[in-house]
């Protein structure tokens, strides 16, 4: 399943050498499904840590669209000990104060600023704009986790659309890179709007994450159909059940493709194999050319009754093949008779016959076989 996948991916974290994975997690307003599944993700990812399970020993979470005492109450709905949160969890506050106006009145930009709620709660250093200061917070919110021995901290950013606000793409991409690049973080996971960006910045994150989960709706229509009141009530289903698109680039650059159904319900958010019917999802893998890849019925039926020129048709009764390999000249080879299954009176009613004759004597009998059977091709 897609979001197992996921899970596991970013609980295995990255290799000796590598770069950590990357995971970004986009929808549409359309199907408005994609904080869903990331609070699924960072509740899933904080289990493993906190029973530790992952190889990341901590997580420091970006807050930029909603306030830490939300990813507190959420956390702990799922079921995990937000008393002991401060263990393997680090949240930079950029939603309270994101330009640093409070800390300017308090004439205290330069410092970092602890919450009420406990020490692992911190506000940003001056302001989201400095990209530079983001990050450097990043890193000092993680010290705690690797002061403890040698071990890694996962990054979690839960709106980019917030951060294009207030820095450049340019920016925000070399933070992504920095923070994939850092030996101390095993895995970066961010979620974004896609239809709030420009296309060549949705290409930009594609490009710097490993694994690309898009949220599609599970009932489209045209615009002209969103006038019917009909079409729209249907269409309002897509607020509650969506197609999670999973797209993962291997270590040995294959990619692979997997899709999931996604189901709000009052209980949470539940993943369900995706429907196949008719075979969509297999038709939406294949390229879209000008000709058809698909053979229909009929063609199957013709492809059939074709006889192939190798596949002797003798109906048990033996026929005669020269193998190519004796001289006719020589009288002390004879032609070797093969039974394939045609009578002598059948091969008088044959409609033609080819005989290979070896062009010299000299020839290594090698040389009847393919010339490139060597090759490895």
């Amino acid at each position: 399943m897609a979001a197992e996948w996921i899970c596991r991916a970013l609980r295995d974290g990255a290799l000796a050498g590598e770069h950590a994975p990357a995971l970004t997690i986009k929808d549409s307003i359309t199907s408005p499904l994609g904080f869903d599944v990331f609070a699924h993700v960072l509740s899933q990812h904080s289990t493993n840590i906190s029973a530790g399970k992952s190889q990341s020993r901590g997580l420091v979470l970006v807050a930029f669209c909603r306030s830490p005492s939300f990813y507190l109450d959420l956390l702990n709905k799922r079921g995990l000990d937000t008393a002991s949160s401060h263990q393997w969890i680090r949240i930079l506050d950029c939603y309270t104060d994101p330009l640093g106006w409070k800390d300017r009145l308090a004439e205290s930009a330069s410092a970092t600023k602890l919450s009420h709620e406990g020490l692992n709660m911190a506000s940003i250093r001056g302001n989201v704009k400095d990209i530079d200061s983001v990050y450097s917070s990043i890193i000092s919110l993680g010290k705690g986790f690797v002061e403890q021995g040698n071990v890694r901290f996962c990054v979690a950013i839960d709106s980019v659309n917030e951060m294009l606000r207030y820095a450049s793409l340019s920016s925000v991409a070399g933070l992504i890179s920095s923070l994939r690049c850092c030996d101390q973080i095993s895995s970066v996971f961010w979620f974004y709007h896609a239809d709030l960006c420009e296309e060549r910045v949705t290409a930009v994150l594609d490009y710097m994450s490993t694994m690309a989960a898009s949220i599609e709706p599970l009932i489209q229509f045209a615009n002209r159909q969103r006038s019917n009141s009909e079409n729209l009530s249907l269409l309002d289903q897509n607020f509650t059940r969506g197609k999670l698109h999973l797209r993962c680039k291997r270590r040995n650059g294959r990619v692979r493709v997997m899709f999931e159904d996604i189901h709000i319900g009052q209980s949470g958010i539940n993943f369900t194999s995706a429907s196949c019917e008719d075979g969509v999802i297999n038709q939406g893998l294949l390229p879209k050319v000008q000709f058809n890849l698909q053979l229909s019925e009929k063609e199957l039926k013709d492809r059939a009754k074709v006889v192939l020129p190798f596949e002797h048709q003798g109906n048990g009764k033996p026929v005669q093949i020269y193998d190519g390999r004796k001289s006719l000249t020589d009288g002390k080879y004879e032609i070797a008779p093969v039974s394939t299954g045609i009578s002598d009176t059948d091969k008088e009613s044959s409609k033609g016959e080819i005989i290979y004759f070896r062009d010299s004597e000299d020839e290594m009998p090698d040389s009847d076989e393919d010339p490139d059977d060597d090759l490895d091709i």
